[in-house]
């Protein structure tokens, strides 16, 4: 399997982690918390936690202090499509192909829910052809986009399809919630909302530089599924988001690269480049130590969650498209996604 496009949107409004501390202070919301939950969100969002800016769907910033189950959904009801089909739009023309051309699109998110799909939203507005395969995948958090990508493969070996987009899409200023637990208020200052799709095809593109899937692997440990996921409260989804997440990822994500690699006949001296998914500073930090990498190894996904925060699942596509049009030297590159589950996923690729 070949990426031969990929396409990123965020929406248009930019936000400095400090005009959302101060958008907080500011709220009669910022009142009702405890003082320690104050103290917490003031630190998170003024300490160098590795994020500066962040892309949400609000205009004003304060709109995001509105969280009433009515208003979240028209939130994502309205911005997940728009979001996905800018992200698809610029795959497409990445890739040189018609919307004519594609035969399946998968779409993944778990910030929000529509019937029918937003498979079926996309393709409206891209015009995709009324018998295109549409599936909706849900429920994968943060590490959705390497299953997303492995359905795709699977959907290409068997015959099924030529062109495929692979999409993820989150609004994640539509999954707010604000209590006093630590989890729930760093979640509020960490995440932000993009999108992200990827063109794939069982042959690459002529005189394009070739981005081969070359193999994958993923790890559920259902036991830790309460250390990460969401959960409804009051008609609202409320993010769990506990202090062992960064240990969990870097020991998981270690386990699925040791297997992957050993089934490739490969050693970590040999990837030139990691796609990794940024759940934090710390998570990377972790991630780092664990696979003793250098800073410079994390270039990518630090550059992603700096300018636009942790934007769950299409973070790893954004990273990987960084790492392209950076220049990222050719050879095996490793990419990882992990997140509600707990779920951990890595893939092998080849550049070049």
């Amino acid at each position: 399997m070949f990426f031969i496009g990929l396409g990123t949107a965020t929406p248009p409004h930019c936000y400095t982690q400090h005009e959302c501390w101060d958008a907080m202070h500011r709220s009669a919301l910022f009142s009702q918390l405890a003082p320690r939950s104050r103290a917490i969100l003031k630190k998170v969002f003024l300490s160098n936690n590795g994020i500066v800016t962040r892309h949400l769907a609000l205009s004003p910033l304060e709109e995001g202090l509105d969280i009433t189950p009515a208003t979240l959904q028209a939130r994502f009801a309205k911005h997940a499509p728009l979001l996905a089909a800018q992200a698809v739009e610029a795959a497409l023309r990445d890739g040189a192909t018609d919307a004519t051309e594609v035969d399946a699109i998968l779409v993944s998110t778990c910030t929000g829910y529509l019937c029918p799909g937003l498979s079926g939203y996309v393709s409206e507005r891209l015009g995709l052809r009324p018998d295109v395969l549409g599936l909706d995948l849900v429920g994968h958090g943060c590490g959705a986009a390497l299953p997303n990508l492995r359905t795709a493969e699977a959907l290409l070996k068997a015959g099924r399809a030529r062109r495929i987009l692979s999409v993820c899409v989150e609004v994640c200023s539509a999954a707010i919630y604000f209590d006093d637990d630590p989890g729930v208020l760093i979640s509020a200052c960490l995440f932000g909302d993009a999108a992200a799709a990827a063109l794939l095809s069982a042959e690459p593109l002529p005189k394009r530089r070739p981005v081969e899937w070359k193999r994958a692997q993923s790890l559920l440990v259902p036991s830790a599924r309460d250390l990460l996921r969401f959960e409804q409260r009051d008609g609202l989804l409320r993010n769990i988001l506990t202090p062992s997440v960064p240990a969990l990822a870097s020991t998981h994500a270690e386990e699925v690269f040791n297997q992957l690699m050993s089934q490739a006949g490969l050693t970590a001296s040999q990837i030139r480049s990691w796609i990794w998914h940024a759940g934090g500073r710390d998570v990377l930090l972790a991630l780092r130590d664990k696979f003793q990498l250098h800073d410079s190894d994390l270039q990518w996904s630090g550059s992603v969650l700096r300018d636009l925060g942790n934007v769950s699942s299409p973070f790893v596509l954004h990273a990987l498209q960084r790492a392209l049009q950076g220049g990222a030297p050719d050879g095996w590159w490793w990419m990882s996604s992990f997140g509600a589950g707990f779920s951990c996923h890595g893939a092998l690729l080849h550049v070049g």
